[in-house]
């Protein structure tokens, strides 16, 4: 799982996560290595040839990157499967959070480039999605969603509601080992991803117009 922000409040509390700091952001401030983590936590062990293949680029540059997550810890090598010819790498953790205001302010293009990363991952995800869902199983098929809503709050209304979602996500089974291990028959990994963006207005607030005649009960046309 590549998360932007904190877990969601509620959640399993045995979710293993990198809390990034400094070293971490800058570690993980690339696209490649964010999709490394992200493969390595959504489907297991593997090793830099096969990690370079899903994501088209060669091994050399997978194993490099996959260096530079060994370094600041997100990943580590699997010495249970790896051998004299092939490394192996898992990941150490389950999901990433940045929330820490003040790293953002300190390391501000570490932490945009991060976050774009991570926004180019959705997308590409979003994407993979759209090309097979034409063959998915009707069912499955059927609870797919790619909607927005347009509302205006404050930001106390919008941080409400952020941890609302959060709270209902919260009531649901994460996709981890464990939990694939014991899910019913028929469960499948799904993917939610989740945006709130502040769209504030460049232009003045549009005047509301009073002049209705009240007299008349009619609108002015």
């Amino acid at each position: 799982m590549t998360d932007a922000t904190k877990r969601p409040e509620g959640s399993p509390t045995d979710v293993d996560s990198a809390v990034l700091d400094a070293k971490g952001l800058r570690a993980m401030a690339h696209p490649v290595r964010v999709r490394l983590v992200g493969l390595l936590r959504k489907h297991g062990p593997s090793t830099a040839t096969r990690l370079g293949e899903r994501l088209g680029v060669n091994s050399g540059t997978a194993s490099y990157h996959l260096r530079q997550l060994g370094d600041a810890g997100f990943v580590e090598e699997d010495t249970e499967r790896g051998n004299a010819r092939e490394r192996w790498w898992r990941s150490v953790h389950h999901m990433t959070e940045l929330n820490d205001p003040e790293l953002a302010e300190r390391e501000p293009e570490a932490t945009l480039a991060y976050l774009q990363s991570v926004a180019a991952t959705y997308t590409l995800r979003v994407q993979q999605t759209l090309s097979e869902l034409q063959t998915m199983p009707p069912a499955w098929r059927d609870t797919f969603d790619l909607s927005d809503w347009a509302l205006r709050l404050t930001p106390t209304e919008a941080g409400a509601l952020r941890d609302e979602l959060r709270s209902v996500l919260a009531r649901y089974r994460r996709d981890t080992p464990e939990a694939a291990l014991s899910a019913p028959e028929g469960a499948e990994r799904v993917g939610l991803v989740t945006h709130l963006l502040p769209e504030l207005d460049a232009s003045p607030r549009p005047s509301v117009d009073t002049s209705a005649d009240i007299s008349s009960g009619k609108d002015p046309s």
